[in-house]
């Protein structure tokens, strides 16, 4: 999938999200490597490390850049926020809790693939596609690179 460079920091953060996603489906079951204790601590790392900082990226500089352009309440956009907001708060419930992590962490697993593809194969374009090319350009020194 083309996607512009400036966006590159994004999508490389996507990549790492449905990996993380993968392993998350998987606790629990047979194809694991992991126990629910690593797996947390794995998760850990990954937002503390990216997965905070990748939300807000997209939420503070992406979408009000976006905004400028297009009326951002579209489902799309509003999908994607409140997405924002549930991933936030399964990955919070997950740290602080040690009971029912093996369902908490596959429901995660599954939201996280999903919103990770869907931001891929629809809200990017969307931007793409609606900013001009030096808005798109001026994004790239503000995006998180890991």
């Amino acid at each position: 999938m083309n996607r512009h460079e400036s966006l590159y920091p994004l999508s490389h953060h996507h990549h790492h999200a449905l990996f993380l996603a993968l392993q998350l489906k998987r606790i629990g079951t047979d194809k694991s490597e992991l126990t629910a204790e690593e797996m947390k601590s794995r998760l850990e790392t990954f937002w503390i490390k990216d997965g905070n900082q990748h939300f807000r990226d997209e939420d503070e500089i992406l979408l009000p850049i976006y905004a400028k352009y297009k009326d951002i309440n579209q489902a799309e956009i509003v999908e994607m926020l409140v997405e924002h907001v549930t991933i936030r708060s399964q990955v919070q419930q997950i740290l602080t809790s040690d009971e029912n992590l093996v369902f908490l962490m596959n429901n995660l697993g599954h939201l996280l693939e999903t919103h990770v593809r869907k931001e891929e194969r629809v809200i990017f374009p969307m931007i793409e596609k609606s900013l001009p090319e030096y808005e798109l350009k001026k994004l790239k020194p503000y995006l998180h690179v890991d």
